[in-house]
């Protein structure tokens, strides 16, 4: 009865670390910086895969104007926009 429980128990990390290994980090998945035009100035959006829209981000906005959720939400509007 102790063999298989020590297999599982030996397995499952490296089960594991071969899974984690596969997926993508945001880092590998971004596109070159993008500008967007807004009613209160200029934001530079980090842009991912299309598919990756939630983690689109302002990553520089008119600071006395805009707040970074409101940035945020200008970036995942133009990934969206761009998806179509």
């Amino acid at each position: 009865m102790k063999a298989p429980r020590f297999k599982t128990l030996v397995l499952f990390p490296v089960v594991a670390v071969v899974t984690a290994a596969c997926i993508p980090t945001p880092e590998e998945l971004e596109t070159t910086p993008v500008k967007v035009q807004t009613p209160k100035g200029v934001v530079t959006c980090q842009l991912y895969r299309h598919d990756r829209v939630t983690w689109d981000r302002a990553i520089d906005l008119p600071a006395t104007k805009m707040s970074v959720p409101e940035a945020d939400a200008y970036c995942r509007q133009e990934g969206q926009r761009r998806l179509k």
